[in-house]
């Protein structure tokens, strides 16, 4: 088991006048939460939250029922009681801004990418000393660390999670919802109670504090659309160039029709039915009904019928487009392909060997960060994006014996480089 130096930074561990704390109430001991719906109630709030200094957060947000999600609800949880804020009444909750900034609180978030990227994309909120109890329970080796199961290991809770994919953009809240909101946030605290001694005694604080660095300095870009997006799709890289035309005929059909509706674009159009039409290609409207429900054949199956003649008299594709602006495994080069897929090797070897999720070891970008610029020295590990320095003193070693022995079997002609197929 490895054993990590922290490096220099705000402190991510309970206070100490917390560490010895009662055991939480079970859900249906908890008294009502408080709804903040008004400028007095959030006032309110923010005097309450004035002297803590371990403050959850959560959101709920109504991704599942409009094309451009926005944050329905922000829960918060600080000294034993709960508050449900609600910025769809009106309330400006941009003052909560300097909370989540205050380098000198912590903010216990559970797998809190989502909520940080769309509050910083929505009221530009900025993040300091975070703690996540789900990157928290990942590091400690839990295979499933998802807040229900979670909170049920370390404290005998069940909760009730039917309301995840709620509409949250309703009003008002019902009971069911309300209920659901405040406990998304009501353990949370008492979760990085356990887990942060935990994770001293084994070496893996580190981790959390890489992972909730990656995370306040995420960038919250906003949402855009490119046609040739459609590579995005589950399969779409397996189809043949003809295919592809159709799929992104449909793709494109497919946002528009979202746009216009307010809808998120899976529920115009799930993706493996586009992929199934892309194939099948059917002649006419009623061969459609084979691949989509009757009530999308109805309101929109003339449209899609049209895409697929239309893109079928274009043509194939002249080549396999190149989605824009993220770098994914499929747009490196051959050789870097396979450096890609030996550090892939490495870190699931490496991650077993540790109980961890592979991601806690390297994540997906930085990996492909190495396998495009194939770093020959500790000095050049260190200037890759995202790897950080208890990384470089851990796994450097082991990284540049990868990277070298590929370079080796790469200059001796013993790896085959195939490129892949373009139909």
């Amino acid at each position: 088991m490895f054993v990590a130096q922290p490096p220099n930074g705000p402190s991510l561990s309970p206070t100490p006048d917390r560490l010895t704390r009662p055991l939480p109430k079970a859900p249906q001991e908890l008294p009502p939460p408080e709804l903040v719906q008004d400028g007095a109630g959030l006032e309110r709030l923010l005097a309450a939250l004035q002297h803590e200094s371990e403050i959850a957060f959560d959101t709920e947000a109504d991704s599942f029922y409009h094309y451009q999600e926005r944050v329905c609800l922000v829960q918060i949880t600080a000294g034993e009681r709960d508050w449900l804020v609600d910025p769809l009444q009106g309330l400006d909750i941009r003052p909560l801004g300097a909370v989540l900034a205050d380098p000198r609180r912590i903010k216990v978030f559970h797998d809190g990418e989502y909520d940080v990227l769309i509050l910083r994309r929505e009221f530009g909120f900025r993040f300091a000393n975070l703690f996540d109890t789900r990157i928290a329970a990942a590091a400690l080796g839990m295979e499933a660390p998802g807040l229900a199961a979670v909170v049920a290991a370390q404290f005998g809770f069940e909760l009730d999670k039917s309301q995840q994919r709620s509409d949250w953009s309703r009003r008002p809240l019902s009971r069911e919802q309300v209920v659901y909101a405040r406990l998304d946030t009501h353990y949370l605290v008492d979760l990085m109670h356990t887990q942060a001694p935990a994770l001293d005694a084994r070496g893996r604080m580190p981790i959390l504090r890489g992972e909730c660095a990656r995370l306040e300095g995420l960038v919250a870009n906003e949402k855009t659309f490119h046609p040739d997006e459609f590579l995005r799709i589950k399969g779409a890289r397996r189809l043949n160039l003809l295919e592809m035309r159709v799929l992104r005929e449909l793709f494109v059909l497919r946002e528009e029709h979202a746009r216009t509706r307010d809808l998120p674009p899976f529920k115009v159009l799930a993706p493996q039915a586009m992929l199934a039409l892309a194939q099948a290609m059917p002649p006419n409207v009623r061969g459609l009904e084979r691949y989509v429900p009757p009530s999308t054949v109805r309101r929109i199956g003339a449209e899609l019928s049209a895409a697929i003649q239309r893109a079928k008299a274009e043509g194939p594709l002249e080549r396999v487009p190149r989605p824009p602006s993220r770098a994914e495994e499929g747009e490196l080069e051959e050789a870097e392909q396979e450096l890609h897929e030996r550090l892939k090797q490495w870190r699931k070897e490496r991650a077993q060997g540790e109980g961890l999720d592979s991601a806690l070891v390297l994540n997906r970008r930085v990996l492909l960060r190495l396998a495009e610029s194939r770093p020959r020295t500790r000095a050049d590990l260190a200037q890759i994006e995202g790897l950080l320095p208890w990384q470089v003193e851990l796994f450097g070693d082991e990284l540049l014996r990868v990277i070298e022995t590929f370079e080796q079997d790469l200059a001796a002609g013993r790896i085959e480089l195939r490129r892949r197929s373009r139909h």
